[in-house]
């Protein structure tokens, strides 16, 4: 079977994989993302590309940021700005004499479970992925949207609540994953604040304060949903990111969800409810997904 090279680049690690057009991982591995350069960036990524030569037909990758896919170039770099304007045609594929697919990390995401996860054989759905802030990658009609400036989908940037000013509007409190389990951390009293095991240890054992707290960041995507819903109408929302592996994650997301539809008793009615399940692919959906965008591309199913 053809191979492939799928690099997943996140603000701390760089996760890479040597795969098959089936999506089966040959080999995986990760090295820590160079901080603040290009230069030591790329000597990452040359250096595993080297060692891999000749085993691949093509490089994907995932990427924070805004990604113009027709030309494989990335804009702002979310995490890691030096990202900014970095063509990966340019500067790998015509290195290594092969095809590039560079995608939007929570795009990837969607793609891969468009492709073998909970959105396979969905036409219209969406994926939410759950970290820093909110996330989405929109299906529609069995094609990811990325809109007409290859945005669509930022939606800690949706406005839910009246009351919120400056970044607490845009995803960086309300609706936040980390922010969220800092805030159990805080209460009770745990120093290391990224601490998601004891943070849902006091939720799951019934601490009431905790447990708001999760039903705070819980209705913030459950609106979300509903306001996707409202306009796009699809039939299903996978939940990803780390605290989605919780149970109670999705389970509250669906009591909000229905709390929120069941306020006026014609809306219940007349929208229809989609399914809102967690996501099948975890830590490897980026590589996953990235993979999909370049097979899609080169498949001429994209354009």
């Amino acid at each position: 079977m053809t191979q492939y090279l799928a690099f997943d680049i996140g603000g701390t690690n760089l996760k890479y994989a040597l795969l098959n057009n089936a999506g089966k991982i040959i080999e995986h591995d990760k090295v820590p993302t160079p901080a603040d350069d290009l230069a030591a960036f790329l000597k990452e990524i040359y250096k595993i590309a080297d060692h891999y030569q000749g085993q691949f037909e093509g490089i994907a990758f995932s990427v924070p940021g805004k990604v113009d896919t027709k030309t494989n170039t990335v804009y702002f770099g979310g995490s890691l700005p030096y990202l900014d304007g970095v063509n990966f045609q340019r500067l790998v594929g015509d290195k290594y004499l092969v095809p590039v697919g560079v995608e939007n990390d929570v795009k990837a995401a969607a793609l891969a479970e468009l492709w073998l996860g909970e959105l396979k054989g969905i036409n219209n759905g969406a994926a939410i992925v759950l970290g820093t802030g909110i996330g989405g990658g929109i299906i529609l009609d069995g094609k990811i949207w990325r809109g007409s400036h290859f945005q669509a989908g930022e939606l800690s940037f949706m406005q839910t609540e009246g009351d919120k000013s400056g970044f607490d509007r845009f995803g960086c409190t309300y609706g936040s994953a980390v922010k969220m389990i800092e805030s159990v951390n805080k209460l009770i009293g745990n120093s290391d604040l990224k601490d998601g095991y004891a943070a849902f240890d006091a939720i799951n054992k019934g601490n009431a304060e905790a447990q708001k707290i999760l039903e705070r960041e819980c209705k913030e995507v459950a609106t979300i949903i509903f306001n996707i819903q409202s306009v796009v109408d699809l039939d299903k929302f996978v939940i990803g990111g780390g605290i989605s592996a919780q149970p109670k994650v999705v389970e509250t997301i669906n009591k909000q969800y229905d709390l929120i539809t069941n306020e006026v008793p014609f809306i219940a009615k007349m929208l229809t409810r989609p399914k809102i399940v967690r996501a099948k692919f975890m830590n490897e959906a980026n590589i996953y997904g990235a993979l999909y965008a370049l097979l899609l591309k080169l498949n001429g199913e994209e354009e």
